[in-house]
């Protein structure tokens, strides 16, 4: 069988994404695959979705903080914009999801958006609310997860709490 012609293949733009949850969140390549199809049917519809074939080429994710790079049809990557924006969250844990960068080929986008700025995030004792509780402290922005006694969450930044 051969190969189309360069001018009947289909033509991909590639969107670079930065993944942030709560540190002990799980997400997975294939849960965020399975959130990126169902936000992109139920906004898009059927046909909608099938036009913009999103589809997830790399996926990196750990210590709340993850990449991905996803695959969409040229022309389609406003709509796909729009998909990403209705996950708020993956394998019950909350998630925020933000375009990076597009690219019209795998290895510009990974050069260019992905790998790019990544913070180094540490284990610290923190006073806040009065309390002295254990915090993932991210060093370059100065935001902080702090463990609550529950084993929640709560977003924090350098004003908000002291180093111990």
């Amino acid at each position: 069988m051969k190969h189309l012609p360069k001018h009947l293949r289909p033509r991909w733009r590639y969107l670079a994404v930065a993944l942030e949850s709560w540190p002990d969140a799980v997400v997975e390549r294939r849960s965020f695959q399975r959130e990126l199809w169902y936000a992109g049917q139920n906004l898009l519809g059927d046909p909608g979705s099938a036009r913009a074939d999103l589809t997830v080429v790399r996926f990196e994710f750990e210590d709340g903080r993850g990449e991905a790079l996803i695959k969409v049809r040229r022309g389609e990557t406003d709509p796909a914009r729009a998909s990403l924006a209705c996950i708020d969250e993956i394998n019950g844990a909350p998630v925020g999801i933000r375009v990076v960068g597009i690219s019209g080929t795998i290895r510009a986008a990974e050069e260019n958006y992905l790998g790019r700025g990544r913070q180094e995030s540490e284990e610290r004792n923190v006073v806040f609310g009065n309390e002295q509780r254990v915090a993932v402290v991210r060093n370059r922005d100065g935001s902080a997860d702090v463990r609550l006694a529950d084993e929640s969450f709560a977003g924090a930044t350098d004003l908000d709490c002291d180093l111990a």
